[in-house]
């Protein structure tokens, strides 16, 4: 693979998308991560499943260090990722 992301390169989203916008995607995005009847440890789980799905290296970078910070081990991060690359293998 010859491309790796890199920050400094790549662009914003804030870049792409008015002030508006970015303030309230980031409401709602705070509220769905806030603790409810899931945790905010498996609330980061499912999210890095869902961010090796949708193929997003910055999503996946972000929500890894979520996930250990909110308690996750490596070992439980491993095992959600190969449960998301089983389901999106033939996608």
């Amino acid at each position: 693979m010859d491309y790796h992301y890199e920050k400094k390169r790549d662009p914003s989203v804030s870049d792409f998308f008015d002030k508006a916008t970015l303030e309230a995607w980031s409401k709602w995005n705070d509220l769905v991560f806030e603790p409810g009847e899931l945790d905010l440890k498996t609330k980061e789980l499912i999210a890095v499943a869902c961010t090796y799905m949708t193929r997003c290296p910055y999503c996946i970078e972000g929500h890894a260090k979520a996930a250990l910070n909110a308690g996750a081990s490596k070992e439980e991060l491993a095992e959600v990722i190969q449960i998301a690359m089983a389901l999106s293998s033939g996608a």
